[in-house]
């Protein structure tokens, strides 16, 4: 009897924002079964992504999500944090993938067979879903953490560098979440800093 391939499709989500941890996600299928109007989470409303998150979830053969925390941003930098994250998800699906698919042009480091695909939240439904996962999760973490530091509205632009975001730094400086590596979070405390000085 063949063995039923078992391809994992691989995206993260959070990359350019100034605050919070960069999330990923994996996915499996059940053999021959995929879910009607997944697609790049880019692409997709808020309420329709939560919506395909859920059935992702329920149907999907295995899936897990994982994130890299902003201290590894900073120590590793966000494409290498990003990789693990992508690695992390990886490892925590409880399936051993024979195939797995990853957005971009860069590996996590797996011992397992692999592939890069440009594009791939556009062209292949494992990475889709994959995408929705890791971009639901996180917006979820940016309004778990808008609770704890409300006066950045994390709610709204989820962290990017957006000019109300930079302005609520410019106006009560930078807290723990943020990315100190990233250079307009670099800026505002060196800003800070001649202030005082």
């Amino acid at each position: 009897m063949a063995e039923i391939e078992l391809i994992c499709g691989v995206d993260e989500a959070g990359r350019g924002p100034l605050a919070g941890p960069v999330f990923a996600a994996a996915v499996i299928f059940r053999a021959g079964k995929g879910i009607d109007g997944v697609a790049d989470s880019k692409v997709l409303s808020e309420r329709r992504r939560d919506h395909l998150a859920e059935m992702i979830r329920g149907q999907a053969l295995a899936w897990a999500v994982a994130q890299a925390s902003v201290e590894e941003i900073d120590n590793l930098n966000i494409l290498q944090a990003s990789l693990l994250a992508m690695r992390r998800a990886v490892l925590d699906l409880g399936v051993n993938p024979t195939l797995v698919l990853v957005d971009g042009n860069r590996l996590p480091r797996l011992d397992m067979a692999a592939r890069a695909v440009v594009r791939g939240d556009a062209t292949v439904p494992q990475i889709s879903a994959a995408s929705i996962l890791a971009k639901t999760a996180r917006d979820a973490e940016m309004r778990r953490l808008h609770q704890l530091y409300p006066q950045y509205g994390l709610d709204r632009h989820k962290g990017y560098p957006t000019a109300a975001h930079l302005k609520a730094i410019g106006e009560f400086g930078v807290c723990t979440i943020h990315r100190r590596s990233f250079s307009p979070v670099r800026n505002a405390i060196e800003s800070a800093r001649a202030k005082k000085t």
